[in-house]
């Protein structure tokens, strides 16, 4: 028999069971169930659903409830203060049972989850602010400020993080030892004691709210894993803790708004916390934001780039250069002298021959990241150069550190680093790299996901901080990481240090001030697009000035799609005058002619000091004139200490949005069927799904199909004898088939 997992919260708490899929991205992922999706285990297997129940429902009523449409069932954790919910274990032939409840309105599988100063703490004016004192008197260092971390835990004997850390909880182990984990309980972990640096770190790093309270919620185990259900225990716990401030360096690909760990970060800050994600490390691309960084009311963290010097590879005999991203965990790239660079195919030992002393090009997938690099170093390698195997870049880490460099550069460039490998072959040449060093500040990082968030369109990331080469406290020393991990720490710290500063501020206008004081960030001079920068790169000396509050403080207008007639649609804005004079705001709209656009905006609005007005600003749209799939720009709002620019996007028709951003195939615990998971953000008619030799693409087994894929997260069985017969690494290539619309996302499926 099944137990069904769901029971008051307490601080203990009952391990993931084995016998589900495991879904194991590398950096900041998370895959949840969707209602309605296909069965992924067995009948016979246990699984843990999370049920969001009805508003008003209490858990009593739905334990009873429970009990008696699924007697085998049990309630193995509530979530109250959150999140409307409950974590429940039962066999997969009940878990359509489970929905047919009338006091549960969604179910998830609850699903794994990993992890997403020394400059970036002063450029983002941290340091400018610690001669303002507060209403006691005080500097504005984070003191009294209570900040806590979802993360891999701390090491609280670190003696930079010692004054700080005041407690927390292990949602993994279930008890109140939030230790990192050590090399003798599994994979080790340094994550989370990173991030905590970079918030409040006091001794030879200091972070930007050195004096604040640290309170660690280990929601992620060895190796950096963890679940739905401990992530929403965390969240519970810290709201029940009544901390401040709220940091999630982890996140998704899994684009919505809706899925239940976003769902809790805005109750959370409807309870007065405020809550700080990392919108992800899946850049580039358009649509790339991740949950929970996909909440409306967190402050959802884009990665940019603090003033460094940034290695580039140089081709011989060619005159353009490939950027390259570090890996966390690894040494950086330093190298001053030339390198040769030889073909590793997939990283595997026997892939190894005659790399010592040269730099191994390696392809991404196929097996872990981690045995890729040790198995590079064995060999004796120099450096690890990881080619990605789906368009675009991304970022990675390896745990436990890695004394070897190892970057990462995009499926593109790595396909012309392979054919230029193979020309200098074939001419007895060798294949030698030079690195270049170019100057950068202010630039967004490559590897930064950009929105904007699928079904709600509205703008992600909210803002953005430093992401690259930060420093910070790790157990037993330090080290340099990437990624929007430690670029939302840096916000959670400016936030530390503003409600310091404006104790009585709720989440809403702490977000607004970061947002409306945030500076523009630019490429060769054209502003980023909204959806990549979101207002910019925060500046926290500014945010602490703030007189004028106007939020939300980016505006979505959605999609216009009607083919005949003008459309209004509109906003409403709050406007706080926080100065202690009269003020007189104006509105200005953007200037877009040709658009097909009419604005309207409120007249001058009068507003005493301490007063606070709602206004409505809207856009009338001429179908017949707009011809463009989105429009993003500012308003300005004068009239206040400083101008206030307010994004804006809105969409003139369907938006091009993937209609596939995850794909992931697993062999089952409980039988020697594979199962698949695909999000599919606005459904699909027909996808279907092939496996091919990862060479030469020849197609080897069968073809499965899904029809009528559901919008969200899809999952199904594929059959053993569907598969090859061979043991080995192969590709699976998923296409989704809308409208006149085909997309296509590849993944490696390993078959034992």
């Amino acid at each position: 028999m099944v137990r069904l997992l769901l029971h008051l919260f307490h601080k203990g708490h009952t391990p993931r069971r084995p016998g589900r899929l495991r879904v194991a991205f590398l950096m900041l992922t998370l895959a949840l169930g969707q209602t309605g999706a296909s069965s992924m285990p067995s009948d016979a297997a246990d699984v843990t659903m999370i049920a969001e129940l009805a508003e008003g429902t209490s858990s009593a009523v739905f334990a009873e409830e429970l009990s008696q449409a699924v007697p085998q069932a049990s309630v193995e954790t509530v979530y109250e203060h959150a999140f409307n919910g409950a974590a429940v274990q039962i066999s997969a032939s009940k878990a359509s049972e489970l929905e047919a409840l009338a006091s549960v309105t969604r179910v998830s599988e609850d699903r794994p989850y990993e992890h997403e100063l020394k400059d970036s703490v002063p450029f983002i004016g941290a340091e400018d602010v610690r001669s303002i004192l507060d209403e006691n008197g005080i500097g504005l260092t984070g003191e009294g400020i209570k900040v806590g971390i979802i993360d891999t835990g701390i090491d609280y004997n670190h003696p930079d993080l010692m004054k700080n850390y005041k407690g927390g909880a292990d949602l993994v182990d279930g008890d109140d030892d939030p230790m990192e984990t050590k090399g003798k309980k599994g994979a080790e972990t340094f994550h989370g004691t990173h991030v905590a640096g970079i918030i409040a770190a006091n001794g030879t790093v200091r972070g930007v709210a050195p004096d604040a309270d640290l309170y660690m919620y280990r929601a992620l185990g060895p190796g950096g894993q963890g679940s739905t259900e401990t992530i929403l225990a965390a969240i519970e716990q810290a709201v029940e803790d009544e901390v401040d401030v709220l940091n999630l360096s982890l996140g998704s690909p899994v684009n919505g708004p809706d899925w239940p760990t976003s769902r809790a970060l805005d109750q959370a800050a409807e309870n007065g916390v405020i809550t700080v994600t990392s919108s992800g490390n899946s850049g580039p691309d358009m649509w790339s934001v991740g949950s929970p960084g996909t909440s409306e009311k967190t402050i959802s963290v884009g990665a940019s780039v603090p003033p460094l010097k940034q290695p580039e590879l140089k081709l011989p005999k060619r005159e353009e250069t490939i950027e390259i991203q570090p890996v966390q965990g690894a040494m950086p790239w330093r190298f001053q002298r030339p390198l040769e660079l030889v073909d590793g195919a997939l990283g595997l030992p026997g892939d190894m021959d005659g790399v010592r002393g040269k730099a191994v090009l390696i392809e991404r997938g196929g097996v872990a990241l981690k045995d890729k690099v040790q198995a590079a170093r064995e060999a004796g390698a120099a450096a690890v150069v990881l080619a990605n195997n789906m368009p675009g870049e991304f970022a990675a880490a390896v745990e436990p550190a890695e004394a070897l460099p190892v970057v990462t550069i995009t499926k593109e460039d790595g396909a012309e680093l392979t054919e230029a490998l193979a020309e200098a072959g074939a001419a007895g040449e060798r294949f030698i790299l030079d690195t270049s060093y170019v100057e950068a500040t202010d630039h967004m990082a490559g590897f930064s996901s950009r929105g904007p968030v699928a079904q709600s369109f509205e703008i992600k990331p909210d803002v953005v901080a430093p992401g690259v080469d930060i420093d910070s406290t790790v157990p037993d020393g330090y080290l340099a990481l990437n990624g929007t991990s430690m670029a939302a720490p840096h916000v959670a710290g400016a936030a530390a240090l503003l409600k310091q500063a404006r104790p009585d501020w709720t989440p809403d206008q702490v977000k607004a001030a970061l947002m409306n004081t945030a500076e523009p960030l630019s490429e060769e001079e054209s502003h980023y697009p909204n959806f990549v920068q979101g207002a910019g790169r925060v500046d926290i000396a500014k945010a602490v000035e703030a007189t004028t509050l106007i939020y939300p403080g980016s505006l979505s207008f959605g999609v216009f799609n009607e083919r005949a007639g003008a459309k209004k649609l509109s906003e409403t804005v709050t406007i706080e005058n926080h100065d202690t004079v009269k003020r007189t705001y104006a509105f200005e709209p953007p200037s877009l002619p040709g658009t097909g656009l009419t604005w309207h905006v409120p007249p001058p609005q009068v507003l005493a000091p301490g007063e606070t007005k709602e206004v409505d600003i809207a856009v009338d749209i001429q179908p017949h004139i707009i011809d463009v799939e989105h429009l993003d720009g500012t308003l300005t709002v004068t009239g206040g200490r400083e101008r206030v620019e307010i994004p804006f996007l809105l969409f003139g028709g369907e938006p091009d949005y993937p209609r596939l951003t995850m794909f992931h195939v697993e062999q089952l615990k409980t039988s020697p069927d594979y199962g698949f998971e695909l999000y599919v953000p606005g459904g699909a008619e027909e996808v279907e799904i092939s496996i091919y030799e990862p060479d030469t693409y020849t197609p080897v087994g069968e073809t499965f199909q899904l029809k009528d894929a559901e919008e969200g997260l899809n999952e199904g069985i594929i059959p053993r004898g569907a598969l090859p017969e061979a043991p080995g690494v192969y590709k699976a290539l998923a296409k989704a088939a809308y409208k006149d619309r085909e997309d296509t996302i590849e993944t490696y499926i390993v078959i034992e």
